[in-house]
């Protein structure tokens, strides 16, 4: 049960921050409701990793390949595996 609680949850966050990506590479108007609500709930999970490379964002044009979202992502999607990981160790001394 726990285990698809950790799925559930990250895959909604990793979900959200996927369409920030997608939602800033397409250049999707700001001023738009649901864009702004994408936006502003995927932001507390990108903004631990704002700044911890010398840019945040690549821009041409109107595009924006968000660093610190793709980091973000990337860094929830280990927490993810090993909170698995740990939530399946004690399954595996049991059973020896």
């Amino acid at each position: 049960v726990a285990s698809r609680v950790v799925i559930v949850v990250f895959g909604i966050v990793q979900a959200l921050l996927l369409v920030r990506i997608l939602l800033l590479v397409l250049d999707a108007q700001r001023s738009n409701d649901l864009v702004a609500l994408i936006l502003n709930a995927s932001q507390p999970f990108v903004a631990p990793f704002e700044g911890m490379f010398s840019t945040d964002a690549l821009t041409a044009g109107g595009s924006v390949l968000d660093i610190a979202a793709i980091t973000a992502l990337v860094a929830l999607t280990l927490v993810e595996l090993v909170t698995l990981a740990i939530l399946r160790i004690p399954r595996r001394t049991e059973t020896v």
